[in-house]
């Protein structure tokens, strides 16, 4: 049986650092992972309202294809400000792109925001907007080990249908050297919530009761397509206004076009965990990022990304359940 790493965090992975900053005040806040050296990476869009920065540069057809960092922020289009700061701090440590001799090196650190501006924080910055600083203090934050989940860092001020959200993290480990981790700021229109309103869609992947251990109430009934436990009002209900920003990251030297596959079969998480998902009102996306021993080649190379790819959907289920679980002990 597959169990997950140590800590069951996404810094199961060697190498990665996570690093948070939370601004109680305002109610929000950013979420850095970083991959030192640059990591191979790519990304999946498949919300209907995404809020992104640096995206296409991971594209498979573009030059680079690697990312210093991955920056998630509360905040809207005003939280894309985030990798401003994280940038400035990555480029002064010498971290990121050697383009021209004696110039700044240039970090890449695709980034994505979720909405949470009408969760009642302080949102009254006027032309100074807390992010670029919050993406400062959050790599200042960073460590390879434990770090918090749930309302915590990019998933401060996030709800997960008419629940809070929370940031959220989980590991697989594969085999020797193999290991699969997932980050998920959680903030979707949909809800994590079977019909019951107590137990998780992802309850059938659990491992130890990591999310509670609730069992599903059969006299529930069968769940609707949008349960009416997640955002029916106007006010919510509109472009833009809900997101899962995911990263799964493997302890595995994949290529850019193996990455895309293992973001793309990683986006089932997201329908595992969450009902319904990837609406026109969610801007969800997946990235993957990997560094590590390289697969076999020939025939069985297909096989075993096929089996990654596997194994990141299960654990971003996870993750999804576990930042929710995680923001509701949190909140009493």
């Amino acid at each position: 049986m597959l169990r997950p790493g140590p800590l069951n965090l996404i810094t199961d992975v060697p190498g990665l650092a996570v690093g948070q900053a939370t601004d109680e005040a305002v109610r929000s806040g950013v979420t850095v992972l970083l991959c030192p050296g640059g990591w191979t990476a790519a990304a999946d869009v498949r919300g209907g309202g995404p809020a992104t920065r640096e995206i296409d540069v991971l594209g498979l057809e573009n030059l680079v294809g690697r990312a210093h960092a991955i920056c998630f922020a509360g905040g809207s289009v005003f939280g894309l400000a985030a990798a401003d700061g994280v940038t400035a701090v990555l480029s002064a440590r010498g971290e990121g792109l050697a383009v021209t001799p004696g110039a700044p090196a240039v970090p890449i650190v695709p980034s994505a925001c979720l909405y949470d501006l009408g969760n009642g924080g302080d949102k009254a910055w006027g032309m100074v907007p807390p992010y670029r600083d919050l993406g400062r203090r959050a790599v200042a934050d960073a460590e390879e080990g434990a770090f918090a989940l749930g309302a915590v860092g990019a998933g401060r001020g996030a709800r997960a249908g008419s629940r809070p959200g929370g940031v959220g993290s989980a590991s697989l480990a594969l085999g020797p050297g193999l290991v699969v981790g997932a980050l998920a700021a959680v903030n979707p229109v949909g809800s994590v919530h079977a019909a019951d309103g107590r137990s998780f869609h992802a309850r059938p992947l659990e491992i130890d009761g990591e999310f509670g251990g609730i069992a599903p109430d059969p006299s529930a009934g069968p769940e609707a397509p949008f349960p009416v436990h997640g955002r029916l009002s106007a006010a919510d209900l509109q472009p833009g206004a809900a997101t899962t920003l995911c990263v799964v990251a493997v302890s595995a030297d994949l290529t850019g076009p193996e990455c895309r596959r293992v973001a793309m079969m990683a986006q089932d998480g997201l329908a595992r965990a969450i009902r319904p998902a990837h609406t026109p009102f969610d801007g969800d996306i997946v990235l993957c990022v990997a560094r590590g021993a390289d697969l076999p080649d020939g025939p069985e190379r297909p096989r075993r990304v096929a089996w990654i790819g596997a194994a990141a959907a299960d654990t971003l289920a996870r993750a999804i359940a576990r930042g929710v679980h995680a923001a509701a002990i949190g909140s009493g």
